[in-house]
């Protein structure tokens, strides 16, 4: 019981963090499930999507012309860690930091329970609900 309360601090405590840094650098998800899966964590700021109409490249590109840091938080399945890595590639190209700590910090938190963000609702409800009993 006690380590799920302590679980829940440390994931609620990052979450804080992601929502201050969000306020400053735009967070950077899969799909839009990813980005509602944020909001209703209390997570403002700009989300965006990688989608297929531009390639990576040229959405770090465009989102370069306004932004020097962005927060990647792609899911932590082998597909989220490729477009991840070739995220953070594309933006130090454009001379945008990648912050990905958060992103790794949530996979490990995670203790394989989730592996991607549109489920972290549920994680954080689950871990309150057992932190009452």
């Amino acid at each position: 019981m006690s380590s799920t309360i302590d679980r829940l601090a440390r994931m609620e405590k990052l979450l804080e963090h992601l929502a201050e840094e969000s306020a400053e650098a735009p967070i950077i998800v899969e799909g839009k499930n990813d980005r509602e899966a944020l909001r209703r964590l209390g997570i403002g700021g700009i989300v965006f999507i990688v989608n297929g109409r531009h390639t990576l490249f040229q959405m770090c590109e465009d989102i370069s012309r306004e932004h020097k840091k962005v927060i990647l938080l792609t899911d932590w399945d082998r597909k989220g860690g490729q477009i991840c890595s070739t995220l953070s590639k594309d933006f130090a190209a454009n001379g945008v930091r990648a912050d990905e700590k958060i992103r790794a910090r949530l996979s490990s938190m995670s203790s394989g329970e989730i592996k991607d963000v549109e489920s972290l609702p549920r994680l954080v409800e689950r871990l309150r609900t057992m932190g009452k009993r």
